[in-house]
């Protein structure tokens, strides 16, 4: 069985009484391009910064490449690539300077694949930081953290100073160089439309907590809004109704919302399955059609 590059167990973060990660359990295997969504605030620099060594988890552990985000000896964390949301570029020294410098401390450099982002994104190399624009300080940031072929790269927020013509761009460059056999990349970002381009694993983060991490396709499937039609007005205890019929078919269920009104009703449950649906149906008197979701209004589910 093949060792996940990325391993969080029971994670959690807190600085001074405010606790801003809790309870996380996550894996990113080998080839894994994995979404991590969720509103500002909700924890994802946070998670990326424990899960990359910079901060101490405070309960629970990670792992990258099987040993200890924390410890991470010298020759693992030149495997790593990683774009923080605010870059640490150095404003004096131009975009050709921060590569050779960065070439030289990493001892390896992946120039080809640096010259053809630097065309493709027209980046500026021999510009000082401070005279670019917020855009091309994340594309040249990027650079940096994609020009020694990393197993795994962590981009935070890697498209959030671009316009829609660069995001797109970026895009379609990120999903060429995750395409490389055994690369890892996790991917941050509020802009949930961005995911659906790219990842095949989706974590989303609420409050600290992840309240789901699977596969893209499993999400898309199994998140699905109900629309409900009976012959007589529907009862205040619906929701009851609805997690008893549907728990014996369907264990893991959650219902995320629910809107009644006279014999109508529409709600939003996880881990769907289509043979619950005849039982609902009977149990419920009722005509019930059910409606696929886009990410972006599970997104707004996951998020009341």
């Amino acid at each position: 069985m093949t060792e996940p590059v990325v391993t969080a167990r029971s994670l959690g973060k807190a600085i001074g009484r405010d606790t801003i990660l809790r309870d996380i359990t996550v894996a990113a295997g080998p080839g894994s391009v994995v979404g991590i969504i969720g509103k500002n605030g909700a924890g994802k620099t946070t998670l990326m910064d424990v899960l990359l060594g910079f901060s101490p988890a405070t309960s629970g552990s990670s792992q990258l490449f099987g040993h200890d985000s924390f410890t991470l000896p010298g020759q693992i964390r030149g495997r790593i690539g990683f774009a923080p949301q605010q870059d640490e570029l150095v404003h004096m020294l131009t975009g050709r300077q921060h590569v050779e410098l960065t070439a030289a401390l990493l001892g390896r450099w992946n120039r080809a694949l640096a010259s053809r982002l630097q065309a493709a994104w027209g980046l500026p190399m021999d510009r000082v930081v401070q005279k670019l624009s917020g855009g091309e300080r994340q594309k040249l940031s990027t650079l940096l953290a994609l020009g020694h072929d990393p197993e795994l790269l962590v981009l935070d927020e890697p498209v959030a100073a671009l316009d829609p013509i660069s995001r797109r761009q970026f895009l379609q460059e990120l999903l060429d160089i995750a395409a490389k056999p055994g690369r890892t990349v996790l991917f941050s970002t509020h802009i949930v439309s961005d995911l659906e381009r790219v990842a095949d694993q989706i974590w989303i983060i609420r409050g600290g907590t992840i309240v789901w991490a699977g596969p893209l396709d499993y999400l898309k499937e199994s998140v699905v809004r109900l629309h409900i039609t009976a012959r007589r007005p529907l009862p205040a205890t619906l929701a009851t109704t609805l997690s008893a019929t549907l728990s014996a078919a369907l264990p893991r269920l959650e219902l995320l919302s629910l809107r009644v009104a006279g014999p109508r009703a529409t709600g939003v449950i996880t881990h769907w399955g289509e043979a619950a649906l005849a039982s609902l149906r009977e149990a419920l008197e009722a005509d019930i059609e059910v409606e696929a979701l886009g990410l972006e209004d599970i997104f707004v589910e996951f998020h009341p």
